[in-house]
């Protein structure tokens, strides 16, 4: 356990050994997924599944960990699972080379404790909530857009995502605001916190709710998606 000794403070020696027992899958493996993938081998997750279906590219180095020059026009997932075993070996890590869709959604997620939204698309996202409400697995949410982030939680019945992006398709607001190499590596980091929080069952979880980031302004909101149904809500 000495590769964990500096977590034994915050997380303990039986939290690590539960922790190398969970699954966790992660969708989409860009800007967020490769964040929270590296992430989630460092803390000690046992087993992490890879989805996603695109190539490491050029405009891919400004931001995604899993970018640089040497695996440029490689699968993503080849990319995760090379940097993965370079991190953490007792990881096994799973890379599914397809995209999500409603079709496959379940068959892709089944067997994992808990997945990881790090999509860039809002019918994906709403595909994710669907399909983990139906697995009864719960979605830790993840989005960027610029300077901005937010990050929640949703159990199964919760209708989080369904709830905030109520009348809105397409790619999301990144697709407008673009995505600088920091937004990404801080929310990756909080769904992590978030992620670690649900499988230990520990307090203070983002259920039901979205925190908000904007490292422009150091602004940090929480919207409770409980009471507040509509995205207008917030404005």
């Amino acid at each position: 356990m000495e590769r964990y000794a500096r977590n034994a403070s915050c997380i303990a020696e039986k939290e690590t050994e539960y922790l190398h027992s969970r699954h966790v899958a992660i969708v989409g493996l860009g800007g967020l997924g490769g964040y929270a993938a590296e992430l989630l081998a460092r803390v000690g997750v046992g087993r992490i599944t890879g989805i996603d279906d695109d190539r490491v590219e050029v405009t891919n180095l400004n931001r995604q960990l899993l970018a640089n020059e040497a695996t440029l026009g490689m699968l993503k997932v080849m990319a995760a699972e090379q940097r993965i075993m370079a991190v953490n070996p007792d990881v096994v890590f799973r890379p599914l080379n397809v995209r999500l869709d409603a079709e496959n959604a379940e068959e892709l997620l089944a067997g994992s404790d808990l997945v990881l939204d790090c999509s860039d698309g809002i019918p994906t996202r709403l595909v994710l909530e669907a399909a983990t409400e139906r697995l009864g697995i719960p979605l830790v949410h993840g989005a960027i857009a610029g300077w901005y982030g937010q990050v929640g939680v949703c159990f199964p019945g919760d209708k989080l995502l369904s709830k905030y992006y109520a009348g809105f398709d397409g790619a999301g607001a990144e697709a407008a605001f673009g995505n600088p190499s920091f937004t990404p590596a801080a929310v990756a980091a909080l769904q992590t916190a978030e992620a670690v929080k649900v499988l230990l069952q520990r307090e203070g979880i983002l259920r039901g709710r979205l925190l908000y980031l904007d490292l422009l302004q150091h602004q940090y909101d929480v919207l409770d998606m409980g009471e507040n149904q509509a995205r207008e809500e917030k404005s």
